[in-house]
């Protein structure tokens, strides 16, 4: 069993109106998407990682 699936995930917040936004403000919220997107793909390897050193670990032969 994963301990993530224990986790409540969570929720979140509504994507803003793109149709009020200048174009200024859309190319720096999609500067912030992929930020957070480099982020969360950072956390997802460190996460593997972890789950791939536990599992040599236990490694039945």
């Amino acid at each position: 069993m994963d301990t993530d699936d224990l986790e409540p995930r969570p929720v979140l917040a509504q994507p803003p109106n793109l149709e009020v936004m200048s174009v200024g403000d859309l190319e720096h919220y999609i500067t912030q998407l992929e930020a957070e997107i480099t982020r969360a793909r950072a956390t997802i390897d460190a996460k593997g990682g972890a789950k791939a050193a536990a599992e040599s670990v236990f490694k039945t032969r």
